[in-house]
């Protein structure tokens, strides 16, 4: 695998990142943030083809890598300010979707990525986000620029827009899930899951965030300063009923009737299932689903009281799994073949091993890999396989936090509900496996 050193942008100072409210993850406030009435300013918006949004060789809206070049799915790792500073060959930011550029006092928007066109990870260029010649920023305009029908959700929009029983952000049992799903009249379009606190919260340039920005690097939390993920994947119409499902599963938090973050229409079925998102589901069990591309859709239910990371591991038949996440407290440990975990469904079946990465590295440069306060750490929630020969990549929405035994099995991202992708990509694990490679949280703490 080809990894050239990402350019680096010159040291940064570093800023405190706070942990979530009940058991979240919640990025810190940004150094300089506007003044009462200041307005939010507005760039241009980028051009992204057609008025319909269309990407794809069929019309249909999909993935981009960048502008023009559709595929069936992207990956994209955005890394740490500690590690990798600013962006990449010195670009200056800007602010295509909202907002103004902010003066963190650390950010950073260098990326590599990796296409169903190119599975291995490769190194990005300038910005993450704000233009149309990355993956983040191609895809998003897509939507954000066109006329197309779009869910966003977001368990942290920091009141932009309100969600109706939070302040600032919703915690347990919401789903703990980011992301949004954008699609045509015939119900072809993509999901694109996200990591980013307060990003994106505006589906359209017609319904824009009223007092924040909606660009990555333009809004005011700063919610570039450690490592995310991002991932995109093509969806036909029978695909889009399934995530629909799976995010009315996992208690994903949006608002059906706010314009800014919910645009429904197409067939009759997806409709329903959209206006019927932004609600605490009931269910206490899984969903699995594969979907046109191969990819597998794991649905993790908020009444599911379970660690997240070893229930996917027993949804997969009892694969060993190395994970990455915003490990932090309560954290819960590696776990080997003989930890008790008691804290469990039996209808799951036995999970493997799940390890804890706690350092990753890219072309030589260590990186923190859990949560906590400063710049050296990870928002990202990543897996990989591990044992036997089974090649997943597992990306998620939910932490290493809860508890594998104990008396309150809701705690934490145990009480909360999140989906999985899982691609059996060698090229992709491969890849994943290298930048995870490094340190190992011990298993001193979990339950025996």
């Amino acid at each position: 695998m080809s990894k050239n050193r990402v350019a680096q942008a010159g040291a940064m100072l570093p800023l405190a990142i706070g942990l979530a409210m009940f058991g979240a993850d919640r990025l810190a406030a940004p150094a300089v943030a506007p003044a009462v009435g200041t307005p939010i300013a507005q760039s241009e918006p980028i051009k992204s083809g057609p008025a319909t949004g269309a990407g794809g060789p069929t019309g249909s809206p999909t993935p981009l890598l960048a502008q023009g070049h559709p595929v069936d799915w992207w990956f994209v790792f955005k890394f740490n300010s500690a590690a990798f500073p600013g962006c990449a060959g010195g670009a200056v930011r800007m602010c295509p979707f909202g907002g103004s550029v902010q003066n963190y006092k650390a950010f950073g928007q260098q990326f590599a990525y990796a296409s169903s066109e190119a599975p291995s990870l490769q190194e990005g260029s300038n910005c993450v986000g704000d233009t149309t010649d990355d993956p983040v920023g191609a895809t998003f305009a897509e939507v954000y620029n066109a006329s197309l029908h779009y869910v966003v959700w977001n368990d942290q929009f920091y009141d932009d827009p309100k969600i109706q029983g939070c302040t600032k952000e919703c915690g347990s049992p919401w789903g703990h899930s980011k992301g949004l799903v954008a699609w045509d009249d015939t119900g072809n379009g993509f999901v694109m899951q996200v990591t980013t606190p307060s990003w994106p919260a505006a589906g359209s340039a017609q319904f824009p965030r009223k007092t924040d920005g909606n660009t990555l690097g333009c809004v005011m939390d700063d919610n570039v300063q450690v490592s995310q993920h991002f991932f995109s994947l093509r969806l036909n119409s029978d695909d889009l009923v399934k995530v629909l499902k799976a995010l009315q599963n996992a208690s994903v938090v949006t608002d059906p009737n706010n314009h800014q973050i919910v645009n429904n229409g197409g067939p009759a079925e997806v409709q329903q299932l959209a206006a019927g998102l932004g609600v605490k589901s009931s269910s206490d069990t899984f969903t699995k689903d594969t979907l046109s591309t191969g990819i597998q859709l794991i649905s993790k239910p908020s009444n599911l009281h379970v660690p997240p990371w070893q229930m996917v591991s027993a949804v997969l038949g009892g694969v060993s799994l190395r994970t990455a996440t915003w490990w932090a407290n309560p954290k819960i440990y590696t776990t080997t073949a003989t930890t008790t975990i008691s804290c469990w469904n039996d209808s799951l079946g036995m999970p493997a091993p799940v390890e804890i990465a706690t350092t990753g590295q890219w072309d030589g440069t260590v990186f923190g890999l859990t949560g906590g306060l400063g710049t050296n750490f990870n928002h990202a929630k990543l897996g990989v396989s591990i044992s036997g020969n089974q090649n997943y990549a597992i990306l998620g929405d939910m932490n290493q936090q809860g508890t594998a035994s104990g008396a309150n099995c809701a705690s934490s991202q145990n009480g909360r509900g999140g989906l999985f992708y899982v691609l059996g990509d060698a090229e992709l694990a491969a890849s994943l496996r290298d930048l995870m490679s490094g340190d190992t949280a011990p298993t001193q703490g979990s339950s025996r």
